[in-house]
């Protein structure tokens, strides 16, 4: 059985639209741990668009399950790893022109690199995993530069239309089955929904599903009346007295 991994990028998305303090991921972390996160997922872009390092800090502080550090393969993001000792980091694509991780990263092509990227984070005793499309190739360059895990990036099965969304499944399936027999751990995720989540979590093998989007979106979708009755209700029965009422009566 699946364990589920939040991801929280898209509350911190909401708050840096305004640049304010508000919602904070961090403390809406401990909500997705108490409605049953195994894990919280971040990614700290070298952009910054939308977790801080502020949050980084504050949420190894904080979480009690386990921190699970999406980031792209740089210098500066490897040392960030080194010194808050997340409990996994997951290597990722990234361009600061995309709206979100676009496909898996090419470790086949650049093996010598993520050797060196993987050993030195792994060397400190935090596991890495590879966030990888789920083609032989990938798995087994993976495999090649000592990654303990790969997470199989699910957008083609999650972006299919009914008539192939099997065959996408299928290879999901074959890919989990043979990163298993090469040693590695797998999660998976990246557009993955309440409609089409569950034929992936049925996958033996999968250890772990990262999933954020749709989870956020629902949280707005079934929280949002109660949110407006809360503010209508401050709006129609105002306190008579305000906050500056004692300021007023003394002509200040």
């Amino acid at each position: 059985m699946a364990s589920l991994g939040v991801n929280i990028d898209h509350i911190a998305n909401v708050r840096q639209a305004r640049r304010t303090t508000e919602p904070d991921p961090v403390v809406l972390a401990l909500l997705a741990e108490l409605g049953g996160a195994d894990g919280i997922t971040i990614h700290l872009r070298e952009d910054r668009r939308h977790i801080q390092d502020r949050d980084l800090e504050l949420l190894r502080k904080t979480v009690s399950s386990r921190l699970n550090l999406e980031m792209a393969p740089t210098p500066e993001m490897v040392q960030i790893s080194k010194k808050v000792r997340p409990d996994m980091v997951t290597l990722v694509p990234e361009r600061r022109e995309e709206i979100t991780t676009e496909g898996g990263l090419d470790v086949a092509r650049n093996e010598m690199f993520f050797k060196e990227v993987v050993g030195e984070i792994q060397s400190i005793g935090i596991p890495v995993s590879l966030f990888i499309d789920p083609i032989h190739e990938q798995l087994q360059a993976s495999h090649n530069v000592g990654a303990s895990w790969v997470e199989l990036h699910t957008g083609s099965y999650a972006q299919a239309k009914w008539t192939s969304q099997a065959i996408e499944l299928a290879k999901l399936q074959e890919a989990t089955a043979e990163a298993r027999c090469l040693g590695l751990r797998v999660n998976a995720g990246h557009g993955l929904t309440y409609q089409n989540v569950e034929a992936v979590a049925a996958i033996e093998g999968i250890e772990e599903l990262n999933i954020g989007h749709t989870i956020i979106s629902r949280a707005i979708a079934t929280g949002l009346e109660k949110a407006v009755k809360e503010m209508k209700l401050l709006v129609v029965t105002p306190r008579k007295e305000t906050l500056f009422a004692g300021y007023q009566s003394q002509g200040l």
